[in-house]
């Protein structure tokens, strides 16, 4: 059975534009304006860039949640495929049989396989066990051996991820939507790149000052960052913190979901809200637009990307135990996954116990009187504040750039 051996490509780390990243380096699809593979930065350009998104989900049985976005969520995929003039070639069977016999024939053919699947069901996540929670996401798979049950995967980490028969058909049924969906793309249209970028690039400036597609304004851009700094400062306001994240384990929660959302989900280990990687885009697209002024725009995200980074020390303070160590452990469990996948799985469960253990002792030994949680969100607020103004500039600037 089919395993394509000279599978290398493990350097993806957002499910969409990762695997297509690896999808196409495993092709040998290159950038005419680098004579290299596609870069996840390029990708990341095309499909929509970056963006500030704000949300807060309050769910019975849950604790309540932060959501704090970081690229462009409004069909970023399907933009980045169809602006690029790739050709998507896509299979999907309710028969798991069928299943099956598509992921052999394509991996058959020479070619890896993107798939969807359900993160909560794939055992190298660590997540636990919850009927409650799903979320499907492209990763690519170009092994299917029955002598070992086994089925290996490119999925954000550096190294190769393996699951059951089982376990793999579980995670692709679960969701009846992308149910056993299966895609193989062919290269880009080199004619249609410039176009791509410049398309990409007014999509991220567009969210960050016009109403977005979708919702209020106030989730989105420049306006995100006011409203999350008000409602960090406003406590009368319906949706404060004060609110929805009361001191305790609320607002425990409401931090560390922000962390998780802005630094780590998704994300590599730069922990800079993919600024930075935003940033290469733009110097690559400076290239194919002989645009120069792209790389000032650049310079701008670079030093967004700075305030990003300080902004983790706001939310999850070494001075406040146990937040800081919180922080240490969430970054730590991250790391541990994109260098060594499920080989860390031991290790990252352990890490898991112990942000249990704290996240319930919030409850009765919150580390923070009420007076302090004021200042403290006052702290937070104004470096929000902070990464308003250094985007602000930036997304001036991209503006000035491409006028």
């Amino acid at each position: 059975m089919p395993t394509i051996s000279n599978y290398n490509q493990f350097t993806g780390r957002h499910w969409e534009t990762g695997s297509v990243r690896n999808f196409f380096a495993q092709r040998d699809f290159s950038a005419p304006h680098t004579g290299q593979p596609y870069s996840e930065a390029f990708l990341l350009g095309a499909s929509g860039g970056v963006v500030m998104g704000y949300f807060t989900f309050l769910y019975e049985g849950y604790d309540p949640q932060c959501n704090i976005l970081t690229r462009n969520t409004f069909d970023p995929l399907d933009k980045m495929l169809s602006r690029l003039g790739v050709v998507q070639n896509l299979k999907q069977t309710a028969k798991p049989q069928r299943a099956v016999d598509i992921v052999v024939d394509t991996l058959e053919g020479g070619q890896p396989a993107i798939v969807w699947a359900d993160m909560w069901s794939l055992p190298y996540n660590a997540l636990p066990a919850d009927e409650g929670m799903w979320g499907a996401f492209p990763l690519v798979v170009y092994g299917y051996e029955p002598a070992e049950d086994t089925v290996t995967i490119a999925d954000r980490a550096g190294a190769p991820l393996t699951v059951t028969f089982e376990e793999f058909a579980a995670a692709r049924g679960r969701i009846k939507k992308i149910k056993n969906r299966l895609l193989t793309l062919e290269a880009p249209v080199e004619e249609k790149l410039a176009s791509a970028v410049r398309l990409g690039i007014c999509d991220t400036i567009q969210l960050y000052t016009e109403k977005p597609p979708k919702g209020s304004k106030n989730n989105f851009g420049l306006n995100a960052y006011q409203f999350w700094a008000k409602m960090l400062t406003s406590p009368k306001q319906r949706l404060s913190w004060e609110k929805q994240f009361p001191a305790g384990r609320p607002m425990y929660a409401g931090l560390t979901s922000a962390y998780n959302f802005a630094f780590l989900f998704g994300k590599g280990a730069a922990q800079d809200a993919e600024r930075g990687t935003y940033a290469d885009f733009l110097n690559e697209a400076a290239i194919l637009l002989d645009l120069p002024a792209l790389n000032e725009a650049a310079e701008k995200f670079r030093t967004a990307a700075t305030a990003w980074q300080q902004l983790t020390g706001f939310l999850l303070p070494d001075d406040v135990q146990p937040f800081g160590e919180s922080r240490e452990l969430m970054l730590r469990k991250h790391t541990l996954f994109l260098e060594r996948g499920g080989a860390a799985l031991e290790e990252i469960e352990a890490i898991n116990g112990r942000l249990d253990e704290i996240s319930a002792a919030m409850e009765d030994d919150f580390p923070l009187t009420q007076e302090e949680v004021e200042a403290f969100r006052e702290r937070l607020a104004e470096q929000i504040l902070v990464i308003h103004d250094v985007e602000a500039t930036a997304v001036q600037a991209l503006q000035d750039a491409t006028a």
